[in-house]
């Protein structure tokens, strides 16, 4: 393996622990957020019911607790994929054509499928919110259905190459 191989695998892996202790923040903060929404509801139903006064705090409010618990059930569909992402980045130096690697791939293929289910769910919610009044741009992308896709077929191909490797070692 060249060094600049190499370094892109330590930068990808401090990368990926990053985003592994950002996205659990993100988790914690809708973890305090969402029993905060109860809590300082008055205070919620006052603000936007004077600031911006097209902006239903009654319709509003709801739709953002929903937000926040998908945006939970994503935060843990991402950790998931960010951990096994970590443990195929691992085996890189030494062999990455092994079963448990074809397995995470497939692990990461469905977390996913869950994640792009619930950008459609965020649009539906966008839509509830901008009924409400507020201002909500959300776009339908297909890269990320591309992405599950690719992900599924990357699965499979170290699948093969695994079963490969286990066959040439029989071999020899």
């Amino acid at each position: 393996m060249s060094q600049a191989d190499s370094t892109a695998l330590s930068v990808s892996r401090i990368l990926l622990k990053i985003l592994r202790i950002l996205n659990i923040g993100t988790g914690l903060g809708l973890v305090i957020g969402l029993p905060a929404s109860f809590l300082f509801e008055p205070t919620f139903f006052e603000f936007f019911s004077k600031k911006p006064p097209s902006i239903d705090p009654a319709m509003l409010l709801p739709a953002l607790r929903v937000w926040m618990v998908m945006a939970l059930l994503m935060v843990a569909l991402v950790h998931v994929q960010l951990s096994r992402l970590l443990s195929v980045v691992a085996t890189v130096p030494e062999d990455p054509f092994v079963p448990e690697n074809a397995a995470r791939l497939k692990t990461i293929a469905w977390c996913m499928l869950g994640i792009e289910l619930l950008r459609l769910t965020f649009g539906i919610l966008a839509g509830t919110m901008n009924a409400a009044g507020s201002n909500i741009d959300w776009k339908f992308s297909a890269s990320g259905w591309v992405a599950v896709v690719l992900l599924f077929v990357l699965a499979q191909v170290f699948e093969a190459g695994a079963r490969m490797r286990a066959d040439l070692d029989t071999m020899i």
